[in-house]
């Protein structure tokens, strides 16, 4: 091993005993680990975030299969290499399997075209194809090539996983057993919680600690609180406001002022501005929010909420995360109705679906002369000429009577 390498390199897996984390698809009762200890691989695509080890999944992999294995990561790669793969695994005098692994790395940086260009390969298995992505397979990956592959989510490592790993790089040769380190567990779990679930950033929080602290005199190298904080800085935020993790949070957010929760409108409020998600972006979402889910329940939710829209532009960061907690706060814990959202949609189903008939004519208006001859506006009652301002009439097509919209029961249920 070459210990100039980044600690993060040196301590991949090579076999699947010494894969940490993953239990839901590679414990050894799942089907995933067992086609891989019986090299018996289809298609497989791995979708998680970084750090989570997919990478180091794949390299497990290789160190197994009999297959030909063949890595391309898909920023610098193109076409020609795919090309080149499939030649080399089609020889059969240099591979007499005729197949090869495929490793994609960053799949979904491929274009639809280079993606295409896999296809008749991995169905006619002369590809295995392994995929790795951070992004969401099924909006960044071809469908053909997601019907003939497992999707296998991996999720975030748990701070015990992390802290394992962390602890066999302190005991590895390939590590940093070299090194006279004296370090506390409590200090260990606190680099483990502060990754969010990426090993990689702490094994290289780990290693810079290592690597900038002088050893003191009694031959040891003394990793403190304090240190570990300052080489990993702040803890990971896992966002990224132009992936996967955008759609999930502002779907979060929105359902927890939709469910009355306000403390988890705020967090989710704080990952986006955290991830450096557009505020107006935001707001946008909380008007939409305080009609669709407020309603007539409280109308002044529409109010506050396009107030603090506007007050967002005029003001920016970093005051205006203020302004939206507010109307976030005030949407979230204000009653609740989707009385009127219900009531467009079904009206709107009708119009397109519906014979709904002919306007009446009474309601109808008569600009020009001869019109009235004609019965327009024949008829009509104006509510203000009528006690209360209110007079009963027919407003809907014939075809349309007793059809009824709004819950207003329901808008009024304080």
């Amino acid at each position: 091993m070459d210990l100039s390498k980044p600690l993060a390199y040196r301590m991949r897996p090579k076999t699947l005993d010494e894969y940490v984390g993953q239990e839901h698809i590679l414990g050894k009762d799942k089907i995933l680990y067992r086609t891989i200890k019986a090299d018996r691989l289809s298609s497989i695509i791995l979708w998680g975030p970084p750090g989570c080890g997919k990478t180091s999944l794949a390299r497990v992999i290789s160190n197994t299969t009999k297959y030909k294995f063949t890595r391309i990561n898909a920023v610098t790669s193109g076409i020609g290499d795919i090309k080149q793969a499939i030649e080399e695994a089609s020889n059969l005098l240099l591979n007499p399997s005729g197949r090869c692994i495929l490793f994609i790395d960053e799949i979904h940086r491929f274009n639809k075209l280079q993606q295409d260009a896999l296809l008749p390969y991995v169905e006619n298995g002369t590809v295995i194809l392994i995929g790795a992505t951070t992004e969401n397979p099924y909006f960044e990956v071809n469908k053909a090539l997601i019907s003939r592959s497992m999707v296998c989510k991996l999720n975030p490592l748990t701070e015990n996983d992390i802290y394992k790993v962390l602890k066999r790089a302190l005991e590895s040769e390939e590590g940093l057993a070299s090194y006279n380190i004296k370090i506390e567990d409590d200090t260990l779990r606190k680099i483990a919680e502060v990754s969010n679930g990426d090993v990689r950033t702490a094994l290289n929080g780990l290693e810079i600690a290592v690597l900038t602290t002088e050893m003191d005199k009694d031959g040891y190298i003394h990793i403190t609180n304090e240190i570990a904080k300052e080489c990993v800085q702040q803890r990971k935020a896992v966002f990224d406001k132009n992936g996967d993790s955008h759609y999930d949070n502002i779907s979060a957010f929105i359902k927890s002022m939709r469910g009355s929760d306000p403390d988890a409108a705020i967090f989710y409020l704080a990952r986006a501005i955290n991830g450096g998600e557009d505020p107006v972006f935001i707001a946008r979402r909380i008007v939409i929010c305080a009609s669709e889910d407020v309603g007539l329940a409280d109308p002044n939710a529409l109010v506050i909420a396009t107030s603090a829209m506007q007050a967002v532009n005029m003001i920016g960061m970093p005051e205006a995360r203020i302004i939206l907690s507010e109307a976030a706060s005030y949407v979230a814990l204000a009653p609740k109705s989707n009385a009127t959202y219900m009531a467009i949609n079904n009206a709107l189903q009708d119009v397109e679906t519906k014979d709904t008939g002919e306007i009446p004519m009474h309601i109808r208006n008569a600009p020009a002369e001869g019109m009235k001859e004609l019965g327009y506006h024949e008829g009509y009652k104006y509510p203000h000429d009528y006690p209360g301002h209110y007079v009963e009439q027919q407003y809907l097509p014939d075809k349309m009577l007793g059809t009824k919209y709004l819950d207003w029961k329901k808008d009024n249920a304080k």
